[in-house]
């Protein structure tokens, strides 16, 4: 199980290698735009909920966000002894049958209701009618997100990171385990050729706060290379100074291109994990981090450089500090760091805590049919 399917990032990357450890298992989600992800999930037997029939629906699922439960539920899944979800925003709350085993790997907690809500529905974020309408249903989406998240519906809860098992206890009041995602270090083998501009890679959702970086650099002066696309995207290329460089969306080759020659890697989101800082150190290059959420746990002194507050004069202080000394990070440092988040560590660790949660499932029923 999935939320969505409209494109390939760090979750889908997630779901592909779910889908090589369970080859013969069927796909469910709300909502896919055919051809937006990779053959391997596209050839997958899949199943999608009552909000693909709405006309536009690829450009406006969003807004759907308040009928997202009730097409979860209505999927059926009464077939099947595993689920295995994907989610970030409702996905963990399907239905299984009773006597199924759930095991949810867990993105985050739905981000548009909990933590991140002003991200997406503050002032400037969205129209009037579509934050009263949000302020109006968040309430009811959050108990509806509590009470899919607790152990009759999911079995097990599988956290991306320490800062999403926070997170899942503080919005849910249970424990997880902790799996961390992968970057496909074979990507990134090129020499390291490092060049004098600094680089921005990612989709430009409000919470990534490109905004930040372009402020920053304006004041440096430094060359800035932005490359993705997204809901910010127009407003942040307007008034750009001339030394940051919007690239737009970019083939995988391309970014693993930038990252072998970039000075480092800026990453200026509290990220539930982050893939980009891992891909960066996998091609060899440091980055210069917040110093909070999933960058906190893959990068190291070794590898990158923190800032400590989300805010200009932070990160010119970081970037500076490396514009001192430049030759103080090692590539094979950074390499053999982004190592150890590997697909294989990934398959292995998830299937150990899906093998335990079956095991304790079966223990559960044998107890029950002695009693």
């Amino acid at each position: 199980m999935h939320d969505w399917l409209t494109g390939m990032r760090g979750g889908e990357a997630v779901l592909e290698a779910m889908i090589e450890m369970f080859p013969g298992a069927e796909l469910f989600t709300l909502l896919e735009v055919p051809g937006a992800t990779s053959g391997l999930i596209g050839s997958v037997p899949h199943h999608t909920s009552f909000l693909q029939r709405v006309p536009g629906i690829a450009r406006r699922y969003r807004h759907f966000l308040p009928l997202m439960p009730a097409a979860i539920e209505a999927l059926d899944l009464s077939a099947f002894d595993l689920v295995l979800s994907s989610s970030h925003c409702v996905a963990k709350g399907v239905r299984k049958r009773r006597g199924a085993v759930h095991v949810s790997y867990v993105h985050a907690p739905m981000r548009y209701i909990w933590d991140r809500f002003d991200d997406y529905f503050g002032p400037g974020r969205a129209s009037t009618p579509i934050r009263l309408a949000a302020l109006a249903a968040r309430p009811a989406l959050q108990a509806w997100d509590r009470r899919v998240s607790q152990a009759n519906r999911v079995d097990q809860l599988v956290a991306n990171s320490q800062f999403i098992r926070d997170r899942i206890r503080d919005a849910y009041g249970r424990g997880s385990e902790v799996v961390y995602p992968f970057a496909d270090g074979a990507r990134f083998r090129a020499p390291r050729r490092p060049e004098d501009f600094y680089l921005i890679v990612g989709a430009f959702a409000p919470y990534k706060r490109v905004d930040l970086a372009i402020e920053a650099f304006r004041e440096l002066g430094l060359p800035l290379k932005i490359a993705g696309g997204g809901q910010d995207a127009e407003r942040l290329r307007r008034g750009a100074p001339a030394n940051v460089e919007f690239l737009g969306p970019v083939s995988d080759s391309q970014v693993a291109d930038l990252y072998s020659r970039c000075r480092a890697l800026v990453f200026t989101a509290l990220e539930d994990f982050g893939i980009t800082p891992v891909e960066a150190m996998a091609a060899g290059a440091p980055v210069i981090a917040f110093g909070r959420g999933g960058a906190s746990e893959t990068v190291t002194p070794q590898t990158g450089v923190f800032f400590a507050e989300q805010t200009v004069p932070s990160l010119v202080a970081a970037v500076r500090g490396l514009e001192s000394d430049p030759r103080r990070f090692d590539e094979r440092d950074c390499r053999d760091r982004a190592a150890v988040f590997s697909r294989e560590r990934f398959k292995r660790e998830l299937g150990a805590v899906i093998a335990s949660a079956l095991e304790a499932a079966w223990r559960r029923e044998e107890t029950g049919l002695k009693s």
